[in-house]
C-alpha cells in the first residue's frame, strides 16, 4: 500500500494512452465538437481532482480499510474465510454501492447539479470518464469510506476496486468500435462503451438507465438496463438538452455550473420527459 499512488498513476496513464490510441485507430463515432477544447476542460478537472483528493483525503479509502481491519469493524472482518473469497465479495459489494450512489446523484436535484458536469460533455470519449466535479469526487470518497467501514473491506480489496473503477471508467467511456458479437458477450461481465454510452443520451429515459460503471449485473437485476439507444450509437445525441453551447463548457464553466446552471427535466423524481 506504500506505493498506492504510484501504482494507480501508472494504471491511469497506461489505460488512458491505450484507449486514446484505440480511439484514433478505430473510433465509434465522429466527434461533434473541438477535441482540444474539450480535453483542456476534461483533463484540467482531472488534475484539479487529483490534487484536491490527495491534499484533502490522501489515501482515504485504503486508510479507512486499514483502520477498520485493525479495529475489527465491518461485516467481512467478522467472517472467518479465506481472502480469496473475501476480496471478490468486498469488490462486488463496493461496486453495488457505487451503482446505488450513481442513482442517488440522478435522483436528488441538489446532487444532480454536481453530476450534470459529467453529462454536459457534448462528445463521449476516454476523457469523459474522469469529468466529475471536485465536490462530487469528495462526496463519493466519503461514501466509499462509509461503505468500507460497513463492509469491512480489506486494504487490498479497496485498492483493487479503486484501480478497477478508474480503469473501467476510462474503458467504458471510450469512443472505440467493438464488434457487436464481442460486445454482446463482454457486457455480461463488464460495462462496455456501447452499453454505457446510452447513459449519456440526451433523452431522459436513456440518461436514467445503465448506471453501472464496472459490473453490468446491477442494471439487469434492478430493471435499469437499456440495451441500445433509440437513435442508434452513431445517430444519438450526447449530452443534456439545456447545454448545447460548447462555449459554456470551458473548465471554468463546468466548475461553476452546479451553482448557476439549470437542472432541467433529468432528475429521476421529475415526471416530465424529453421527447
Amino acid at each position: 500500500m506504500q506505493n498506492e499512488a504510484l501504482i494507480r498513476m501508472a494504471i491511469f496513464f497506461g489505460i488512458f494512452i491505450l484507449m486514446a490510441t484505440w480511439e484514433v485507430i478505430s473510433p465509434r463515432r465522429i466527434l461533434t465538437t473541438s477535441k482540444p477544447k474539450r480535453w483542456i476542460a476534461n483533463i484540467g478537472i482531472v488534475i484539479l481532482n487529483t490534487f484536491l483528493v490527495r491534499m484533502v483525503l490522501n489515501l482515504a479509502p485504503v486508510g479507512t480499510a486499514i483502520f477498520a481491519s485493525e479495529q475489527g469493524w465491518g461485516i467481512l472482518n467478522l467472517v472467518e474465510r479465506s481472502q480469496w473469497v473475501l476480496i471478490p465479495v468486498a469488490i462486488i459489494s463496493l461496486d453495488f454501492v457505487i451503482y446505488l450512489q450513481h442513482i442517488m446523484f440522478h435522483a436528488i436535484p441538489l446532487l444532480w447539479r454536481l453530476h450534470m458536469v459529467h453529462h454536459t460533455d457534448l462528445d463521449f470519449d476516454v476523457t469523459t470518464g474522469a469529468r466529475f466535479h471536485p465536490i462530487e469526487i469528495l462526496l463519493s470518497t466519503f461514501i466509499k469510506m462509509g461503505a468500507v467501514l460497513l463492509i469491512g473491506a480489506s486494504p487490498v480489496s479497496v485498492f483493487t476496486f479503486e484501480a478497477l473503477l478508474n480503469g473501467t471508467s476510462m474503458f467504458n467511456h471510450g469512443n472505440v468500435r467493438i464488434p457487436k458479437s464481442i460486445d454482446r458477450g463482454l457486457r455480461w461481465f463488464i460495462v462496455t462503451p456501447d452499453m454505457h454510452r446510452v447513459h449519456h443520451s440526451i433523452y431522459k429515459e436513456e440518461t436514467n438507465s445503465n448506471f453501472g460503471f464496472n459490473l453490468p449485473w446491477w442494471d439487469r437485476l434492478m430493471g435499469t438496463y437499456t440495451p441500445v439507444p433509440r437513435e442508434g450509437h452513431t445517430g444519438m445525441t450526447i449530452g443534456l438538452s439545456q447545454y448545447r453551447n460548447p462555449d459554456q463548457l470551458s473548465l471554468l464553466g463546468i466548475l461553476t455550473l452546479p451553482f448557476v446552471g439549470v437542472v432541467g427535466p433529468y432528475p429521476l423524481n421529475r415526471g416530465d420527459q424529453l421527447k
